[in-house]
């Protein structure tokens, strides 16, 4: 018997912590589930809707680099219009949407994806099986 059943959250830390807030809530639709702390304490558990949640900190050091968390993937409703909406709230264009059939094993698996930058230099991935 395995104990793991599912991941429940990632956590990232930022500086811009305001603008990320406003990024994973009102532009792409997380709900606030609970949050606390002031300052540089503050901290808010963000949920995606299917039972995996990301918690964002503030206090961050910024311009995060790549390394053990290479990116962040979110499964969405419409990857085009994700993308759209992350840049217009200003997060920086990594890859424009596009379909690509993963070779994998079993079999081909198509989906559709795009990147952006957030403002803490971290990378979201949007992404949809087709």
């Amino acid at each position: 018997m395995g104990y793991v059943k599912g991941v429940h959250h990632v956590a990232i830390s930022v500086k811009e912590y305001d603008k990320t807030l406003d990024l994973y809530t009102r532009v792409l639709g997380m709900k606030v589930m609970f949050h606390w702390g002031k300052d540089d304490s503050r901290a808010a558990m963000l949920s995606c809707g299917d039972g995996s949640h990301v918690e964002v900190f503030a206090g961050g050091p910024g311009n995060l680099q790549e390394g053990a968390w290479k990116h962040l993937a979110l499964c969405v409703t419409d990857v085009d219009g994700a993308y759209a909406a992350a840049l217009k709230a200003g997060c920086a264009s990594q890859m424009e949407p596009t379909s690509i059939d993963i070779d994998s094993a079993p079999s081909v698996t198509p989906v559709r994806i795009a990147f952006v930058r957030g403002f803490d230099n971290e990378i979201l991935e949007f992404f949809t099986e087709r």
